[in-house]
């Protein structure tokens, strides 16, 4: 008897193969990995710069990072308002005030404000995990779970990301 492995289903005829199993560009506020954006930092440098030149652009491309830069800090200051941060040996959390960024090992997400529908968060009965989830108005959750150091720290944290919510979100 032969087996497979897989779903043993296929898209009907005409029907657009859609959905995250084929494109994970299809979950929002899920960003690519390291190794994607070394492939695509990989190209020579001279490939790079021949765009420009054929273009006639004035602009060296040293300078063109610095305005993006100048442009990140013409929004709010990163030093005003609360700042949740919580990470462990492979999962990082940080909530501010351009939204929430999850991360474990090389995936991150990252949702602003107005996509978050509500944040949870849940520490473990028994052990040392603290549990923040991030819903989307789409009926979506990304959860992520951060180990902590002792038990105490879930007091620390739970008013960290009280504090940012307060500060930042807002419910309809």
């Amino acid at each position: 008897m032969e087996q497979r492995i897989g779903s043993s289903s296929q898209p009907l005829k005409g029907e657009p193969v859609t959905g995250a199993g084929f494109d994970p560009a299809f979950i929002p506020g899920l960003t690519g990995s390291a190794a994607q954006g070394e492939a695509e930092d990989a190209k020579p440098a001279a490939e790079a710069a021949e765009p420009a030149e054929a273009e006639g652009s004035p602009v060296p491309e040293e300078s063109v990072p610095e305005a993006v830069d100048s442009a990140e800090s013409a929004d709010e200051p990163a030093g005003e308002g609360p700042v949740f941060e919580a990470a462990d040996r492979r999962a990082r959390i940080v909530a501010d005030h351009k939204g929430v960024r999850l991360g474990l090992d090389a995936e991150e997400c990252e949702f602003t404000w107005p996509e978050i529908a509500a944040v949870e968060t849940e520490t473990a009965r028994f052990g040392k995990r603290f549990t923040v989830t991030v819903h989307t108005p789409d009926r979506r959750w990304y959860p992520i779970e951060i180990e902590a150091a002792s038990r105490a720290q879930f007091a620390e944290w739970e008013a960290g990301m009280d504090a940012v919510l307060d500060a930042y979100f807002e419910s309809e």
